[in-house]
C-alpha cells in the first residue's frame, strides 16, 4: 500500500529537521552523552525531527526491551536488562538542560519486575520535580498487570497527567495485543480517577490496522465512559514488513471527523491527525484540558 501524499510530505519535512536542525543535532548529542533512551528512536517515531528541532524528546525508562509481543510496536522483545537506578537523575538533568516545560516519558512493559516498574516511574517523577519544579510531567505507563498498588505508586508521586494507551479497538486485541487486555486498560484509567480524581487521564488510539469507523467511535466512547479526559488519535505506520500491515490510511478530513465526534461526546481535549502520537502536542493537549 502506497503512502499518501500527506504522509510523504510530512516525513520529508521531519527528516530534514532531524538531520540539519541545530537543536536536533544538540539533542542527539546529549542523548548519547547522558546514555538515555527515547521512544523516539525505539518506536521509529515519524515526529522526532519536529520534536528534536523544538528541543523535546520522549524518554524511555526501564531499558529498551519489552516482555510482551504487540504486533504494531518496534520496541525490541526479549529478556530486559537490569534497572538503571541512575536513570531518573539523567533524565531530569536533560529536562533541565533543555528547559522542557512539558516532559513525557514511558517504558516498555516490564512483566519481569514485581511492580512492573512503578518504582522507577515514581522516582523519575520525583527527580524531575526536584530539579525542574515548573515542568509539567506526563508518565505514559504500561498496565502493571493491573495492580492498583503499582498504579498508586505512580499517582502518589503527583504527575500532571496519567497516560495509558488503549492502542486499538477491542476486536483487534487478540491479534494486535495478544498479551494485553482492552477491558483491563479501561479499568486502569477508571481506577486512576478513583485513586486521585484531580489528576487527568489520557489515552491514545492508533488507527489503520483493520478497524471500522464505528469501532473507533466505540473505543472513544469507552474511553469517555471510563473517565478519560484527553485522547490522541493517530495513523498507524507499520515499522517493517514483519509487523502488522497497514490496512488503511485515513485522510486528514477523516481525522477531523473523529476528533469532532470525541469532542461532541464530551472528551475535554482531543488531538486527532495522521502524525499524532501519545506525546505529540502533549503540552497543547494538557493546556486544552486546563481551560475546560
Amino acid at each position: 500500500m502506497r503512502y499518501p501524499k500527506w504522509i510523504i510530505e510530512k516525513a520529508k519535512e521531519n527528516k530534514k529537521e532531524f538531520n540539519f536542525s541545530d537543536n536536533s543535532i544538540l539533542i542527539r548529542k546529549d542523548i548519547k552523552e547522558y546514555t538515555t533512551n527515547t521512544i523516539c528512536y525505539e518506536a521509529l517515531c515519524p515526529n522526532k525531527g519536529e520534536c528534536f528541532k523544538n528541543k523535546h524528546a520522549t524518554f524511555l525508562i526501564l531499558g529498551t526491551i519489552c516482555t510482551r509481543n504487540c504486533k504494531f510496536c518496534n520496541v525490541s522483545k526479549g529478556k530486559p536488562d537490569p534497572v538503571d537506578l541512575n536513570e531518573p537523575k539523567k533524565i531530569a538533568g536533560l529536562i533541565k538542560k533543555w528547559k522542557i516545560r512539558y516532559a513525557v516519558f514511558t517504558s516498555p512493559t516490564r512483566d519481569d519486575l514485581p511492580d512492573g516498574g512503578a518504582d522507577q516511574f515514581a522516582n523519575t517523577i520525583k527527580e524531575i520535580r526536584r530539579i525542574s519544579p515548573e515542568t509539567y510531567i506526563e508518565p505514559l505507563i504500561p498496565d502493571f498487570k493491573f495492580k492498583d498498588d503499582s498504579l498508586k505508586k505512580v499517582l502518589d508521586a503527583m504527575p500532571s497527567v496519567l497516560s495509558h494507551n488503549i492502542e486499538t479497538v477491542k476486536r483487534l486485541y487478540p491479534i494486535i495485543r495478544p498479551n494485553s487486555s482492552y477491558e483491563g486498560s479501561l479499568n486502569l484509567l477508571r481506577s486512576s480517577k478513583k485513586i486521585n480524581p484531580k489528576i487527568p487521564t489520557k489515552s491514545s488510539i492508533i488507527i489503520g490496522m483493520g478497524e471500522e469507523i464505528e469501532e473507533i467511535k466505540q473505543t472513544i466512547k469507552d474511553l469517555k465512559d471510563n473517565n478519560c479526559d484527553i485522547i490522541v488519535i493517530g495513523q498507524y505506520l507499520s515499522p517493517s514488513p514483519l509487523h502488522h500491515p497497514v490496512k488503511k490510511y485515513y485522510t486528514p478530513e477523516e481525522f477531523e471527523i473523529l476528533g469532532e465526534y470525541a469532542r461532541q461526546i464530551g472528551i475535554k481535549s482531543v488531538i486527532s491527525m495522521p502524525f499524532a502520537r501519545s506525546s505529540y502536542k502533549a503540552e497543547e493537549a494538557y493546556l486544552k484540558w486546563l481551560k475546560k
